[in-house]
């Protein structure tokens, strides 16, 4: 999936469950913000750099690693992967 296909995915994911639609624009300022672009980098960039994990619940968490950036992911992420849930 590359970033277009992931923006499109999430605009319509946002269209469930009674929640007000969110505009392809608005998902990919969303993303470049958490995730950076090549212009600038992200807020989970920035927090790596300063030493901080990153905790997304349980999807996983980013940390920094020898100078570079390394994710764990979480007990439901992995779970799903497995098809071990509900």
């Amino acid at each position: 999936m590359d970033k277009s296909q992931l923006v499109t995915a999430t605009t319509d994911e946002t269209a469930g469950g009674g929640g007000r639609r969110l505009a392809p624009e608005e998902v990919e300022r969303v993303l470049d913000t958490v995730f950076g672009t090549m212009d600038r980098p992200g807020v989970i960039a920035d927090a790596l750099r300063e030493g901080e994990t990153v905790t997304l619940g349980s999807f996983g968490s980013f940390h920094g690693q020898n100078g570079t950036a390394a994710f764990r992911p979480g007990k439901a992420l992995t779970e799903y992967l497995r098809n071990e849930t509900g």
